[in-house]
């Protein structure tokens, strides 16, 4: 993702590193404190203690909450709030076995206690550093390629590709055990020239997730009503999963950092973004920052809402594909005004994006759409590492059946080719491809 125009130890490991951390700096709160009153030289530096993943045993800073190698959350996440928005969706029936009812903490990642995988250059153990102790070479990182089923009609792949050096996509998905019933898919790109953005996706995509999963049948506060009030409430919940991962994106801001109030940051972006272009070397500043797309399938409806420029395409089996989601990017801007697709997205700062997640976005307002599933077909939501290479609906279309034809209709199996085959076209960004397969029979 181009700059905008602006994730074996145990978990009580975490929780210890947490702690210390936050009486670390209140220490020096303190100290500084004293310092001020007698004007002596100020305190050195305090170092926060290091924290170790307890899914994968690599270490991190203190101040951390994702692990960089694994995607793994560090410190617990904080108590369920009254709202149901942003409580944990899970259902109160511990048998529940319904996946929609719960959200893993990070699809694909290895579990406590599960064993690395060897090296994938001479077969030799990995270290807790990641590094091979027989031949040295430094082990992939598991969060390098992710795969994520929550029901047999629902996956995605997520993938670093062949030239960035991490992969700062996200994913997170939810499903019915029933074949479309319920399902929400949700993509988050990092903006790779800030720093954490890779936290940033995961935070906000599990975030946003939490949210939308709410609404569904087994949540928290299922949607209900006619088509009508169902559209309404869904909107409302897509822009309540933007606004959430926004803020889940917000905590990643470095304590300190000359970051200003959010409101004050948007209204100076935005000012500065009707001045002058975007492009896609500079930044509005070093905070983290990513792109939000989510659809949601309820009662035969799709709904979705994106911030940035990741999407989300419905592609039947028959009839005309869609492109359900508008990016907030330079090349969107200029088609519309005119330019032809194929130049627009191919300029130079075609994937500068106008608005995105994170404490300097102007505008974080969820662009949503309803539109219902007449007929099979593939709801895809991805990254522009896939887009990238594919971008007209109807090219994206014949992709998928192509795809689908060859591997079979696995959704996992046809994202797994569609990232091959991005990464064949070059693999120049991060790539993840999330599907959901809609059969005639299963539609509402």
């Amino acid at each position: 993702m181009s700059a905008p125009t602006g994730d074996s130890a145990t978990a009580a490991v975490s929780a210890e590193a947490a702690t210390s951390a936050e009486a670390s700096a209140e220490a020096v709160a303190a100290q500084e404190a004293v310092s001020a009153e007698s004007s002596a030289p100020a305190a050195p530096a305090v170092v926060l203690p290091s924290v170790v993943c307890p899914a994968c045993g690599t270490s991190a800073r203190g101040d951390s909450r994702f692990c960089e190698a694994c995607g793994a959350r560090l410190v617990p996440d904080p108590p369920a709030s009254s709202d149901p928005a942003s409580s944990d969706p899970a259902s109160s029936d511990p048998a529940s076995s319904d996946p929609a009812s719960s959200i893993p903490a990070a699809p694909g990642r290895p579990g406590p206690g599960q064993a690395r995988p060897p090296c994938t250059e001479c077969g030799g153990a990995v270290a807790a550093d990641g590094y091979c102790e027989q031949c040295g070479a430094k082990a992939p990182a598991p969060r390098d390629h992710l795969v994520d089923t929550p029901a047999a009609w629902v996956g995605g792949v997520c993938d670093r590709g062949r030239v960035h050096v991490r992969n700062e996509d996200s994913q997170a998905l939810a499903a019915s055990l029933e074949p479309g019933r319920f399902a929400v898919l949700v993509v988050c790109d990092g903006v790779s020239s800030v720093p954490r953005s890779d936290e940033a996706s995961l935070a906000a995509a599990h975030a946003a997730l939490a949210v939308l999963v709410a609404g569904g049948p087994t949540g928290s506060g299922p949607v209900v009503g006619d088509a009508v009030a169902r559209g309404a409430a869904w909107s409302g919940l897509l822009d309540r999963a933007a606004r959430a991962g926004d803020d889940a994106v917000a905590d990643l801001t470095a304590p300190g950092a000359a970051v200003p109030h959010p409101a004050a940051a948007r209204t100076s972006a935005a000012a500065r973004t009707s001045a002058a272009p975007p492009t896609p070397e500079g930044t509005d500043g070093d905070t983290p920052s990513c792109t939000f797309v989510a659809a949601v399938l309820d009662d035969g409806v799709l709904h979705t809402g994106s911030v940035g420029d990741s999407r989300a395409y419905w592609l039947p089996d028959s009839g005309t594909p869609t492109m359900l989601t508008t990016d907030d990017s330079w090349a969107a801007e200029a088609i519309a005004g005119g330019m032809p697709r194929a130049e627009a997205e191919t300029a130079p700062q075609a994937h500068a994006i106008t608005r995105w997640l994170g404490v300097d976005s102007p505008d974080v307002a969820a662009r949503a759409t309803s539109r219902p599933v007449t007929g099979p077909g593939w709801l895809l939501v991805c990254s522009d590492g896939l887009w990238n290479y594919c971008s007209p609906p109807e090219d994206l279309a014949q992709l998928v059946r192509t795809t689908a034809a060859t591997v079979g209709g696995d959704p996992v199996a046809v994202a797994a080719e569609l990232v091959r085959w991005a990464n064949a076209q070059g693999g120049r960004d991060n790539i993840t491809a999330a599907l959901a397969r809609l059969d005639a029979a299963a539609n509402r």
